[in-house]
């Protein structure tokens, strides 16, 4: 199958000196290769928001070695972290995070942007992505005129507008109900499928991490369980 995407070699991350020294993630060994998609879960302060901080290149470790396609991430610089998100990394939040004022098309180019890619080519490629999601129609709306579902499939078109290697999801359905959690699950696994997107999610429903091949589960810092999820196996 290859090597893997993602590596984690006896990853910690510490904070505080001393005796107020705690460790978020202690001695953590993981693998995620291309093409899997992954729940993380685990209750507060299990660990499993720093190990996804780390996998998305918004943090580093302070012990261990972090590697993704190969290269040690975190021994990168802040910036050279930074080309490494805007390249190959996707990211979806509970929250949307969309502009208020700006088009769903609009949103979706602004990753487009950052890279410096031209106007026109910028609008071709927020409309397949916007098309991919399921919201051809939708494309000249502004949030304030689209549901929380539809919204979510903006912020997803967005992170995947650049054709990612890695989408990142943290908690994505956190503020759906469930009729539309389910609809973002089946499309965030015809992603994965059909465009072969690497997808690690953290979430904190069961029924949600079912849709994953697999549940890592965090707790005090450790990998507590790493389990195929048999019905998507």
């Amino acid at each position: 199958m290859g090597a893997p995407l993602i590596t984690f070699d006896k990853v910690w991350k510490s904070y505080g000196q001393g005796e107020a020294r705690v460790h978020a993630l202690a001695g953590v060994d993981l693998a995620i290769r291309r093409g899997e998609f992954v729940a993380i879960m685990g209750p507060s302060g299990s660990g499993k928001s720093t190990a996804m901080n780390i996998i998305g290149c918004l943090d580093t470790p302070t012990a261990g070695t972090y590697s993704f396609m190969g290269v040690d991430a975190g021994r990168l610089d802040r910036n050279r972290r930074a080309m490494l998100r805007n390249l190959y990394v996707g990211f979806v939040f509970q929250g949307y995070n969309l502009l208020a004022r700006t088009t769903a098309a609009e949103n979706v180019e602004l990753p487009l942007i950052y890279r410096g890619v031209a106007s026109r080519e910028r609008r071709d490629l927020a409309m397949q992505a916007l098309a991919q999601v399921g919201l051809v129609g939708r494309e000249h709306h502004t949030p304030a005129e689209l549901s929380g579902g539809q919204q979510q499939r903006v912020a997803i078109a967005r992170a995947i507008v650049t054709r990612p290697t890695l989408l990142v999801a943290d908690e994505p359905t956190g503020n759906l109900d469930t009729a539309r959690t389910h609809e973002i699950m089946e499309l965030l696994t015809k992603l994965n499928r059909e465009l072969g997107l690497t997808v690690t999610m953290v979430t904190h429903e069961a029924d949600v991490a079912d849709y994953a091949e697999r549940t890592i589960r965090f707790l005090d810092g450790h990998v507590a369980s790493d389990t195929a999820n048999l019905e998507t196996a």
